[in-house]
């Protein structure tokens, strides 16, 4: 009779076996092998597949079996657990890498153009005329007014320049309001105050506006956009 030893089983009856724990080795026919015997004289929970009844037998190695497929199954599961993290850790490295050079982009790009900006800005205001580069006439038009101020200040601050003239004073230099003495196209108030920036501040259109830029460019607005933003809210600068 063939003899197949299985170690690990504990038998808790004739016809029960209980627990089952994983197949070491098998001898058949004659004498075992030296080191068969020491190994299965060491192993005292060591239980003989023959040893059991014959209708146990069967559900003894399928226990075995299943035993050996679930050990198998958890180191698969294992294995992909390692390997999924691992990916993820790659592409989480991938991500950030690729988040913080969009990142050094934009500012770049930003850096770029706000250089340009300065750059034009800087260009506008070499060009921009003083106004005793103005030859005097007797009398202006509001083009040529118009003309004058678009020379005397930065391309970017001139609408917002006319947008408060056209409200105080139309571009009329003459302007005077009846009942406030507010004059000229700033409608500054007393319009002497505008002999700051001219003796001629009465009859020269370039006059009043070098002081109307003079105003709004000081600490109280900082450029005509600002004056333009406050005139907005409050219906005056």
């Amino acid at each position: 009779m063939s003899r197949i030893s299985v170690r690990g089983f504990a038998v808790a009856s004739a016809t029960a076996v209980t627990t089952v724990g994983a197949v070491v080795g098998v001898a058949s026919g004659g004498t075992p092998a030296a080191d068969d015997n020491n190994f299965e004289a060491a192993a005292a929970d060591t239980t003989l597949l023959a040893d059991i009844p014959a209708g146990q037998q069967a559900q003894v190695q399928t226990a075995s079996l299943t035993q050996q497929a679930d050990a198998q199954a958890s180191a698969a599961d294992a294995a992909a657990k390692k390997s999924a993290e691992e990916t993820a850790r790659i592409q989480a490295a991938k991500d950030a890498k690729s988040k913080k050079q969009a990142a050094e982009d934009k500012l770049e790009a930003e850096r770029e153009a706000k250089e340009k900006k300065d750059e034009a800005e800087r260009a506008s205001r070499s060009s921009v005329r003083d106004a005793s580069s103005f030859s005097a006439q007797g009398s202006y038009s509001v083009a040529e007014v118009q003309a004058m101020a678009r020379a005397m200040m930065p391309a970017d601050q001139f609408q917002c320049f006319s947008n408060i003239v056209e409200r105080e004073s139309g571009w009329n230099y003459k302007a005077t309001n009846p009942s406030s003495g507010a004059y000229g196209i700033m409608q500054a108030l007393p319009g002497s105050k505008m002999a700051s920036a001219g003796a001629d501040w009465q009859t020269n259109p370039a006059t009043q506006i070098k002081w109307g830029l003079s105003y709004m460019n000081s600490d109280r607005y900082g450029s005509p956009c600002a004056a333009w933003s406050f005139w907005q809210a409050n219906h005056w600068y």
